[in-house]
């Protein structure tokens, strides 16, 4: 006879209260020696810890996870759907923690899907061996410690989400892949080409990531916050600091579409040819109001590849290795603002350019021929301290339409300029220069 509500203490007790048609399966202490368990539509599991060596547990249809604790190892899936549900409706964590990835997709039947989550912690993964991985702009991403994805090529396919609280791997056990991932359906050319995922809210707090990407690999990335081609999202929010180790990447990376992205906590990169912020997709307003900090070679600030962005705003960016522009612009834009300081530190180096190996010089601000940027405004100073280096560069073929910088452009290392303007900007007259 089925009850609403049942506890137990043993994987053999777990499974039997799977059959029993029990509302909510309450776990008392920790259970281990169970296989993989699917929980039947309107399921909700709660409280304790369960211990899997293999794939954990199996989401159907409306059903919620609520403090609990799913581990297993780093590489396998912690948490996952039945793709033969053609409609998963909400699938929803509240307070869960996991050890394994966390996967949930839109694919072979499954047509709809809802996930709404407030406090959910991916403390370890390794997804490396994925085989899925969405192609753009010359490279392939690594799924997240979180994936959500909408793979269907039926554009009428549904997939939403409320993100509040998320939050993904830890100093001593940074995921290894991207952190958290979301995407819709898209062609190698990273547009969308099929169902869509959409999300009004992704807020996130502390993210550390570790891609695990070889050394000079030119075609493979990862981001520790990274909407992916096919996902629309009205507002991302960092609300904890976003840390990447690896080489290629990125901290936070946007193919899709963002209406508002505010990060309220340090976004930092260590590793190779990562980059702060690295837009090919749309965003209306970008607002970083703590530094973007990078120490690899490589290494960038802020990149505006592809896409459009009508507003960006920024607390201060500081690269350190060679080859590290701290911005770069290679499309129109709005306005842009560093409240403090751009400084980059490096000389010439190496750094992964759209899928390409390629030398770069470690200059402050670049525009790119097609950069075109309605006003810029740099509170404090736009400085260069690495060797042979310019500070400012606007390439023939580009424009600023309105510059201001406070404290002034310094070009401090050995045979730097502080200017390379063969574009159109307006007079520099009354912004001070300093060559050394």
């Amino acid at each position: 006879m089925a009850t609403d509500r049942v506890t137990v203490r043993s994987a053999d007790e777990l499974g039997r209260a799977l059959g029993s048609g029990a509302r909510e399966i309450q776990v008392d202490g920790t259970i281990t020696g169970s296989p993989s368990v699917t929980l039947p539509p309107g399921t909700t599991l709660v409280g304790g810890e369960l211990v899997f060596l293999a794939k954990g547990v199996r989401l159907t249809r409306d059903n919620t996870l609520r403090d609990i604790a799913i581990r297993t190892t780093p590489y396998e899936v912690a948490v996952y759907n039945d793709t033969s549900i053609p409609d998963a409706g909400t699938l929803s964590f509240r307070n869960v923690t996991t050890v394994g990835q966390v996967y949930l997709v839109a694919e072979a039947e499954t047509m709809t899907v809802r996930v709404e989550a407030s406090g959910l912690h991916v403390q370890d993964a390794d997804v490396r061996g994925r085989a899925d991985q969405p192609h753009g702009y010359g490279v392939d991403v690594l799924q997240g410690g979180l994936t959500l994805w909408n793979r269907q090529k039926d554009a009428s396919s549904s997939f939403s989400a409320t993100l509040r609280d998320v939050s993904i791997g830890t100093d001593e056990t940074p995921v290894r892949g991207s952190g958290i991932f979301v995407a819709g359906y898209g062609d190698r050319l990273g547009r969308l080409a099929g169902g869509s995922f959409e999300a009004d809210l992704i807020e996130t707090g502390k993210v550390v990531t570790d891609g695990g990407i070889a050394p000079g690999t030119p075609d493979k990335i990862s981001g520790g916050v990274f909407v992916v081609s096919g996902a629309r999202v009205d507002r991302v929010v960092n609300a904890g600091q976003v840390t990447t180790h690896g080489q290629n990447d990125m901290v936070l990376d946007n193919w899709g579409y963002v209406k508002e992205w505010v990060s309220t906590a340090e976004m930092r990169s260590t590793g190779p040819s990562g980059i702060g912020f690295v837009n090919f997709g749309d965003i209306d307003r970008l607002d970083m109001q703590a530094p973007v900090i990078t120490t690899g070679g490589g290494a960038r600030g802020f990149n505006l590849y592809d896409g459009t962005l009508k507003e960006a705003s920024f607390h201060s960016i500081r690269t350190t290795g060679d080859g590290s522009v701290g911005i770069q612009v290679s499309r129109p834009m709005g306005s842009l603002t560093v409240h403090h300081d751009v400084v980059t530190t490096g000389g010439e180096g190496s750094s992964l350019v759209k899928g390409v190996q390629v030398t770069l010089k470690a200059i402050a601000f670049s525009v790119k021929a097609g950069g075109q940027i309605e006003s810029v405004a740099i509170g404090g100073a736009l400085r260069t301290e690495g060797p042979g280096v310019t500070t400012l560069e606007v390439a023939d073929g580009a424009s600023i339409a309105e510059v201001t910088v406070g404290v002034g452009i310094e070009a401090q290392g050995a045979g730097s300029r502080a200017t390379d303007i063969q574009g159109a900007v307006p007079s520099l007259d009354g912004v001070p220069v300093h060559e050394d």
